[in-house]
């Protein structure tokens, strides 16, 4: 079968891999789609971020979608030719962390197409993958493939809100409208948000958050004082959710946030310098979100019951035989939103 697999910078090859053979408990799945996420780009432009680093030929991709083609004779809850969702995250269920419902913080996490570990975790951009029982979520047949790869970073969003805690009345400022940003929107309006306001520097983001739900944009690089009206009588925003990694958003967004206001960091974009005194005097509540385990399920309710529409945010579909052009559009903001590459 063929794969998506990663050597060097920009280096992205097709290349023939094994295919893999399920056990007694496993099913074997024929990947249909699968959504560029940005630490696919991270890989793709850098060969890592941060300190993770590719230090041997990797598989890419973690958000994707297929149909079961084999069920291990072990398993009779699930039949071969059900279309899912695939929960990239593999905690250990044994750890720590995993014991006390923290999954996501589990200390022998194995996650689709992560460097962080060597040997690296081989990714799910290929046609055929072998996947625990636990990581197959079916899908509506309304439900399309490209739709249902969305699964994992619609898991994100929610994981961040739910980090938020009660969102019913607030008001809610989103800096940052990439896929994940645009992801809080909708699932923030869903959480009963009072006001959405988004931010970013490019019109493309913005265009999509104001379809997914957002009352209000601004285009940063436009306006860069159209936040400065909310900053009266100490701040407006009772939440802010920083999608960008940018500490400028960040630290630019105190000033219109209320006192005890709560701030959820989900975008990663290296180490920050924060005015500790702001955070001391106005008694911010600062928290980090990071990816998710138990969301993936209502992420897949939420999908197949359309309370939440992923489809504004998918801006182009590509065959896996053409991932280059597909990478390359995914790493332009200004035109593209999410792209998905199919594996048919």
């Amino acid at each position: 079968m063929h794969a998506l697999i990663i050597h060097a910078p920009r280096d992205l090859r097709i290349e023939d891999v094994p295919t893999p053979e399920p056990d007694d408990h496993q099913l074997l799945v024929r990947i249909r789609a699968g959504g560029i996420c940005g630490s696919d780009l991270h890989y793709f432009n850098h060969g890592g971020f941060g300190t993770v680093r590719i230090k041997e030929p990797m598989i890419l991709g973690h958000e994707v979608s297929g149909v079961i083609t084999r069920v291990g004779r072990n398993i009779s809850d699930i039949q071969a030719g059900t279309r899912i969702a695939i929960s990239p995250s593999r905690p250990c269920g044994a750890c720590e962390y995993c014991q006390k419902g923290l999954q996501n913080h589990c200390v022998d996490m194995r996650y689709y197409g992560s460097a962080m570990r060597t040997p690296h975790v081989q990714g799910a951009f290929r046609q055929e993958i072998v996947i625990d029982r636990s990581q197959a979520w079916p899908v509506s047949d309304e439900l399309t493939d490209a739709e249902a790869s969305m699964a994992e970073p619609l898991s994100v969003a929610l994981h961040a809100v739910n980090r938020a805690g009660p969102l019913l009345g607030k008001r809610v400022l989103v800096t940052g409208s990439g896929p994940i940003g645009a992801l809080i929107v909708a699932t923030a309006r869903r959480a009963g948000a009072a006001e959405i306001v988004v931010t970013d520097m490019n019109s493309l983001p913005l265009e999509c958050a104001s379809r997914v739900g957002a009352d209000a944009t601004v285009n940063i690089a436009q306006t860069p004082d159209a936040l400065d009206r909310y900053a009266i009588g100490k701040g407006w925003f009772d939440v802010l959710f920083e999608a960008s990694g940018n500490a400028a958003a960040l630290c630019g967004a105190f000033n219109v946030l209320k006192p005890r206001a709560i701030i959820v960091q989900v975008g990663l974009g290296g180490e920050m310098t924060l005015p500790i005194n702001v955070i001391v005097a106005k008694e911010f509540d600062l928290r980090g979100a990071f990816r998710f385990h138990e969301e993936f399920a209502t992420a897949v309710e939420l999908l197949n019951k359309r309370l939440i529409d992923v489809r504004p945010l998918i801006s182009d579909i590509f065959p896996y035989q053409e991932s280059l052009s597909a990478f390359q559009t995914a790493g332009n903001r200004s035109t593209s939103m999410k792209v998905v590459m199919t594996f048919d």
